[in-house]
């Protein structure tokens, strides 16, 4: 969770050299002494050293600057690019030592201090983490958020959650933050404090609709239906328009027999673009239980769904297709199946949902033809192979029907009703072919099946 990243150090690493940053020199004019070529000496090993770890040589790296220290000990700038060398080759010991006598030198380098937080941080040394992230937070309250998280890795839950509200009184708030707060709350199980903390934010801003729906999100969660109710009715209040406001009230509508409300709360939130798909289905899905045990408002239903027609998703479509096959009507279903299949189409549960309905209303070549489409997808599914092989004994296609009945016997296991309809459809097959012998031995078979169930 490091807030420094280490590409911007390497480019600002030139501003921490203060000897020969500051000090050029005259290649063209011949030293004096030798001190012209001890500068020489050390720049090389220098940016020889930083061209190396540019390319991922870390090893190199630290040799040319350990060639450095020899020449001159004296610079705080050779001990911290020891430290992170010796970070990236994984030798934290000698990072943390290198990098510690690079903070003696200059106690208030925040560089240098991020990258012995980093040397903790990469070993889980949570303490010496926090301590050295403390010395941070003095010149960047950036790090507090890094603090509030290590707090957490800590079980120092109040500790964090203290941070969290210094940082939103001063900065507002921020999804990263609100992250962590809830992360702590459901650790704690702290139910309160996360709802107190809601209310709060609403006394402060009631114009904040993200805070009104987590209100009553958190107290629909607790169980306080009451509470969460009243939470909606506000939201409303304040923002008349409010759409997502719906996706709670419906539901609340529907337990106080408000009927009409529930379905004017059905619609807005059926018809709002700013509802996603998800949300959306899970409203339908709600509502289509309610038809189903009060079929008198199906009406309300047919009209509803009319109106989304062309955002249906899969789900809803497929929703819609189990409401009518449990209304009866059969046709409607298998037209919502189909429509779900559209958009899923390798949905295996919606392919045998289709061939079993397609069966029931006796469309024996659409069952063929789909049943042939889904074994390319299915190899492996004998229900493929049945309804394959019923459709095609219907048709008077017999031999087709042995065939695929004969085939899906293979990939069978271990289920006896199934393996009961198999027989008697070879039995079916067999017998169209004039083979009654064979035809009478799996009938026998599938009454043996059945005898057993």
């Amino acid at each position: 969770m490091k807030l420094k990243q280490h590409i911007t150090k390497l480019l600002l690493v030139l501003f921490l050299v203060p000897s020969f940053a500051m000090a050029q020199v005259d290649f063209n004019k011949r030293p004096d002494d030798d001190l012209g070529n001890v500068e020489d000496e050390f720049q090389e090993h220098f940016f020889e050293a930083l061209k190396q770890k540019g390319i991922e040589n870390y090893d190199r790296a630290v040799e040319a600057l350990h060639k450095c220290l020899n020449l001159d000990s004296k610079k705080p700038v050779i001990y911290f690019e020891l430290g992170k060398n010796y970070n990236k080759l994984k030798n934290f010991g000698a990072a943390e030592e290198y990098l510690k006598k690079a903070i003696d030198m200059q106690p208030d380098n925040v560089w240098f201090l991020d990258e012995l937080y980093d040397v903790y941080y990469q070993q889980d040394d949570v303490n010496n983490a926090i301590k050295t992230i403390k010395q941070l937070v003095r010149y960047h309250p950036d790090y507090k958020e890094d603090l509030a998280a290590l707090y957490v890795r800590e079980e120092r839950y109040k500790q964090a959650l203290d941070i969290l509200d210094e940082l939103d009184e001063e900065y507002g708030l921020s999804e990263s933050r609100d992250a962590m707060r809830n992360d702590i709350y459901s650790i704690t199980g702290n139910a309160d404090d996360r709802i107190e903390n809601l209310e709060q934010r609403i006394a402060n801003n009631p114009n904040i609709e993200d805070n009104h729906l987590k209100l009553i999100y958190r107290y629909s969660q607790t169980g306080d239906k009451k509470k969460a109710y009243k939470a909606a009715r506000n939201l409303l209040k304040v923002k008349p328009d409010s759409k997502f406001v719906h996706l709670a009230l419906y539901k609340f509508y529907l337990q106080d027999d408000k009927i009409d409300d529930a379905i004017n709360s059905v619609r807005i939130a059926l018809t709002s673009p700013e509802i996603n798909a998800d949300a959306k289905a899970k409203v339908l899905k709600d509502f289509v239980a309610f038809v189903a045990q009060n079929p008198e408002y199906e009406s309300d239903l047919i009209e509803i769904t009319a109106l989304i027609d062309q955002n249906k998703d899969a789900q809803t479509h497929s929703d819609l297709g189990a409401y009518y096959l449990k209304a009866g009507d059969k046709v409607k279903a298998l037209s919502n199946f189909k429509e779900a299949l559209k958009q899923n189409p390798k949905d295996f549960k919606l392919i045998k949902d289709v061939l079993l309905l397609q069966l029931d209303i006796e469309d024996y070549n659409a069952v063929v033809e789909d049943s042939e489409r889904a074994l390319e997808l299915y190899p492996a599914q004998p229900i493929l192979y049945l309804v394959n092989g019923v459709a095609n004994n219907k048709l008077g296609e017999y031999k087709k029907a042995k065939n695929q009945l004969e085939m899906g016997l293979d990939f069978l296991i271990e289920n006896p009703q199934m393996e009961s309809d198999f027989y008697s459809e070879l039995s079916i097959a067999y017998k169209g072919l004039n083979n009654i012998s064979k035809s009478e031995t799996f009938a026998k078979k599938a009454q043996a099946l059945k005898a057993q169930q």
